[in-house]
């Protein structure tokens, strides 16, 4: 009987490690992964030169993340890392969201942010942040990023353990999707004409 439960347990943890192993980016066998017909590479491909026009550019009118991906640089392909620039003119907001596939740590280079996430039993935690504050958003919550301060921009640097974390915005994935109105609608306890006016919204 003991034989027994040992086995059983052992099995149980066996499983319980491979799933934790295979919870992030898949594992590559080889030094890096180069796209289908990649001519030879050197150093230039695994250069990103996106960021360099931000080092000068202006603030932009409205929230903006600039991405370094495996969509914009093809070398981070089974690197399990990613990165984003994420810049908040004044009293705008990085609209609430998550990342299905990677926790992120948020780096504040400059202005203040007030950023928050919910957790599983409904819990939300928040925090005020000011230039050099690093703050971690677990793996698939959802969390949003606002900056307060109506006259001072604020930038941040984002760091992702996978090299293509996903975003999922929620209120577009709602309302600027194709769910029935009536969905929506029963859904959030209210009636259509008031999806309707939030869909709207969405699209001004």
């Amino acid at each position: 009987m003991a034989f027994a439960k040992k086995t059983l347990f052992l099995l149980l943890t066996s499983l319980a490690i491979t799933h934790i192993t295979l919870a992030g980016d898949p594992d590559i066998l080889t030094d890096f992964v180069l796209p289908p017909n990649s001519p030879p590479v050197d150093g230039n491909f695994f250069t990103f030169t996106g960021f360099r026009y931000l080092v000068s550019a202006p603030i932009p009118p409205k929230f903006t993340a600039v991405k370094a991906t495996t969509e914009q640089f093809p070398a981070l392909i089974g690197q399990s890392v990613s990165y984003a620039v994420l810049i908040y003119p004044g009293g705008s907001v990085n609209p609430v969201h998550t990342h299905p596939r990677s926790a992120e740590l948020l780096f504040l280079t400059q202005g203040t942010l007030e950023v928050g996430f919910v957790d599983t039993k409904n819990t939300l935690y928040t925090q005020t942040l000011q230039p050099g504050d690093v703050f971690v958003f677990p793996k698939g919550l959802v969390h949003f990023q606002y900056n307060a301060d109506t006259k001072n921009p604020a930038v941040a640097i984002s760091g992702f353990g996978s090299a293509n974390a996903g975003t999922v915005s929620l209120p577009n994935s709602l309302f600027n999707s194709s769910i029935d109105d009536s969905v929506l609608a029963l859904s959030f306890k209210t009636d259509v004409a008031t999806i309707q006016k939030l869909k709207a919204g969405l699209k001004g």
